[in-house]
C-alpha cells in the first residue's frame, strides 16, 4: 500500500452551528450531499469566476476540514474570516503535521478523494505523517490520471474551475444555488465555452521542466505543469490541440515531441475543428 506524506499541505477546521450553511453559500463544492468519508475538491472564487484558493474538503463529525497548500493557509483563513461576519462559525488550524495520502488498499482510515474515485482508484487523505516522503510517487499518480493542483499545475487567479476539471470531479456544483463567482461558471457550463482543459502528457524521452510551453506549428497550445519522468500534466487549449492532431501537426514541449490525452474518466474529447469544445 503506497502511503506518501505531503509536508506542504495543511489543515483548517471549520465548526459551529452555521458551518455547513456558511460554506455551502460560499465555496464551489456541494457539501450538503458530501458523504461522511468523502473528500471533495473545492475552491473559493473571485467574483469573476477565477480560482482564488483551491483545496480539498471533508466532514469530521459535525465540523468540516479544509486541506490546502501551506502557502495558501493564512490568506485563505483571513478571507473566510472576512466572510464569516456574525455567523456562528469557528476557524482553527488542525494540530497535525501535513497530510498523508494512501492508495491501492482496503484501509478505511481517512477520507476518500472523489477525484481519484472517478479514475477508479481508492485514495484516502488523513491528517499527520503516516507514510514515506516520496512525494514524487504521488505526483506520478496524479500525472497518470489528470489530477492537478495549484502551484504545480496552474496559478491561482489565472484559471477557471472548468480549466482544472472541477465541473467533472465533484468540485463544482451547478444545482445548489448562489456562491461567489457562480454566475460566471454557470454561464460557461450552459454555453459550453470551456476551451482550456487538463491533459496528460507523454513523451519518448524525459519531459522538460514544468513551465515549458507546449506548441503546435510554432503556436502556443498550453504549458507543462507537473512532470514525472516521461509523463506529465498540462492545461491546454483543446480546440488548438485538436486542430493540430487532425492536421497531424507535431506537438512539442520545448523541442520534445509529446502526445496529449484527455483523462479517460473525464468523458471529454478533442474537437477537430474550431467548433465549441464539449464540456
Amino acid at each position: 500500500m503506497p502511503s506518501v506524506f505531503l509536508p506542504h499541505r495543511t489543515l483548517l477546521r471549520i465548526g459551529g452551528a452555521d458551518a455547513e450553511s456558511f460554506l455551502q453559500n460560499l465555496i464551489t463544492t456541494d457539501i450538503v450531499s458530501m458523504a461522511l468519508d468523502e473528500a471533495r475538491p473545492g475552491a473559493l472564487l473571485t467574483p469573476q469566476g477565477k480560482i482564488l484558493f483551491d483545496f480539498m474538503i471533508w466532514r469530521d463529525g459535525t465540523d468540516f476540514v479544509i486541506e490546502t497548500e501551506r502557502e495558501q493557509f493564512e490568506a485563505l483563513t483571513k478571507r473566510l474570516t472576512m466572510y464569516k461576519l456574525r455567523a456562528a462559525v469557528t476557524l482553527a488550524p488542525v494540530d497535525a503535521e501535513g497530510v498523508t495520502v494512501s492508495w491501492d488498499s482496503d484501509a478505511a482510515d481517512g477520507a476518500a478523494d472523489s477525484r481519484f474515485a472517478r479514475a477508479g482508484i481508492t485514495l484516502r487523505r488523513q491528517a499527520g505523517k503516516h507514510g514515506t516522503d516520496d512525494v514524487a510517487l504521488y505526483d506520478g499518480l496524479r500525472a497518470a490520471h489528470g489530477i492537478v493542483t495549484s502551484g504545480a499545475d496552474f496559478a491561482l487567479q489565472d484559471a477557471f474551475p472548468h480549466d482544472v476539471l472541477m465541473d467533472l470531479n465533484g468540485g463544482l456544483s451547478f444545482k445548489k444555488g448562489c456562491y461567489v463567482g457562480q454566475e460566471v461558471v454557470s454561464r460557461m457550463q450552459h454555453r459550453g465555452t470551456a476551451r482550456r482543459r487538463v491533459v496528460t502528457v507523454s513523451a519518448g524521452t524525459e519531459l522538460p521542466a514544468p513551465g515549458t510551453e507546449i506548441t503546435a506549428g510554432g503556436k502556443p497550445v498550453g504549458t507543462l505543469g507537473t512532470v514525472s519522468g516521461k509523463s506529465g500534466l498540462a492545461i491546454v487549449r483543446i480546440d488548438r490541440a485538436g486542430e493540430a492532431m487532425a492536421a497531424e501537426t507535431p506537438l512539442l514541449a520545448g523541442d520534445v515531441p509529446v502526445t496529449l490525452a484527455l483523462p479517460g474518466w473525464s468523458g471529454l474529447a478533442f474537437p477537430s475543428t474550431s467548433d465549441e469544445a464539449s464540456a
